[in-house]
């Protein structure tokens, strides 16, 4: 395996905690500690402009393509509704009393997905924005969300340590499930591409695999950083998978496997301080990593 750093990202003034895909390949959205929605291009390698100006520190991003709507979650718990096309804010919403740290979007019910440090997730419906469920989950932190592709379930990753599986139809939950340490949030969720297995993060450094053919079995927990681990992303096409941690450390992982591959620390162009959020981008198969350093790195990922 061949890891090449392309490019690095820079012009930011402050940590860099989410990251998302555009409507146009060659490009992506970063969201920092500035206040700046900034949109990249990943062919000059360099900002095209700011899409928005926060009040506060953005969190969470998700671009919404049937409608070219760029979704931002901030500090303060606001949601912020950006018209692409128009170049500006039409909707704000602040439902959630603290950070909204992830938004997701369910695709196939056309409904976005809010996770907040209030203890809640809330659904909305697109492209109208009417509030379908809200509820709480913990009084700890809510961080996380994956959508299981081949069932109406959600999996919410929760501050206590535990998961929750949900019906995505009737939002009953239908499974707790436990094999992270105890108040040590589940930070990072993702399906395997074959549908087989959950992996799941948590800042217990671990990762544990969830066997989905056997009702989500533990199948395996193993150590996989030093400190949290906050990011787990999977190639666009080959069997391959990164996760970044709070160590300032990139791992990339065969699936399947229990060891990985490679480290990408500073030893080998990696990041100073922690790696917030990683995105593997369909444009290139650049894999693209933030964090705490205030800069955007692209790596090129040969097998």
């Amino acid at each position: 395996m061949n890891i090449e750093l392309i490019s690095e990202l820079e012009g930011l003034d402050g940590s860099v905690y989410c990251l998302e895909k555009s409507g146009v390949q060659n490009r992506i959205y970063s969201g920092s500690d500035d206040q700046l929605v900034v949109e990249w291009d990943l062919t000059e390698m360099k900002p095209i402009k700011a899409v928005a100006s926060l009040p506060t520190r953005s969190y969470a991003l998700k671009y919404i393509p049937e409608y070219n709507l760029l979704i931002v979650g901030n500090y303060s718990g606001g949601m912020h509704v950006i018209d692409l096309e128009a170049g500006k804010e039409i909707r704000l919403f602040q439902l959630h009393q603290n950070t909204i740290f992830n938004i997701e979007y369910d695709e196939k019910r056309k409904r976005i997905i809010s996770l907040s440090a209030d203890g809640s997730y809330a659904v909305w419906s697109v492209p109208g924005f009417q509030l379908l469920h809200h509820e709480f989950l913990t009084p700890l932190k809510v961080r996380c969300v994956a959508f299981r592709p081949d069932k109406d379930e959600m999996v919410i990753g929760c501050g206590d340590g535990t998961m929750r599986v949900i019906d995505t139809e009737t939002f009953e939950q239908l499974i707790n499930l436990e094999g992270h340490d105890t108040d040590f949030s589940v930070n990072a969720l993702a399906y395997t591409p074959n549908g087989k297995q959950l992996i799941s993060g948590g800042r217990d450094a671990r990762l544990a695999f969830w066997d989905l053919a056997n009702g989500y079995e533990l199948i395996n927990k193993i150590p996989a950083h030093n400190y949290a681990i906050y990011s787990i992303v999977f190639h666009p096409s080959k069997p391959i998978y990164a996760t970044g941690s709070m160590d300032k450390t990139i791992r990339i992982w065969e699936i399947g496997k229990m060891r990985p591959i490679r480290t990408i620390d500073l030893s080998n162009g990696g990041h100073k301080n922690s790696v917030n959020k990683l995105l593997w981008s369909d444009f290139n198969d650049y894999l693209i990593s933030t964090g705490d350093d205030r800069s955007i790195k692209v790596w090129k990922i040969a097998i």
